[in-house]
């Protein structure tokens, strides 16, 4: 029985090791639910506190809720894109109807 205990007890210890070491090194951007500090505690506590922090505290990097959009953005989803193009149609409407009051200004007859 006790060729089990040591091993166990070392993997436990690693994996608080590792969970502290996580916790120190990932940036305060991706933390969820608690400050920094508090989730080193939690992590102290053996096997639950690793355990919760990879399930609760952390942000995965291919979580939508914590990572920033890389990359390019279609057309239709970038609302700056669309935004411009509604711009430059106002523009082409309004360049439309002045060059149409200069059409009509020049048929006109002039006057005597």
């Amino acid at each position: 029985m006790q060729r089990f205990l040591i091993p166990l007890f070392v993997l436990v210890v690693a994996f608080m090791v590792f969970t502290i070491v996580d916790i120190i090194l990932i940036e305060r951007t991706r933390v969820r639910a608690l400050p920094k500090p508090l989730w080193a505690l939690v992590a102290l506590i053996p096997i639950v506190g690793g355990v919760l922090w990879l399930a609760v505290g952390r942000v995965r990097s291919g979580d939508a809720a914590g990572s920033v959009r890389r990359g390019p953005v279609a057309p239709d989803d970038d609302p700056e894109f669309l935004g411009r193009l509604g711009r430059e149609k106002a523009m082409e409407d309004r360049i439309e109807q002045l060059e149409q009051e200069l059409r009509d200004l020049d048929d006109d007859p002039p006057k005597p």
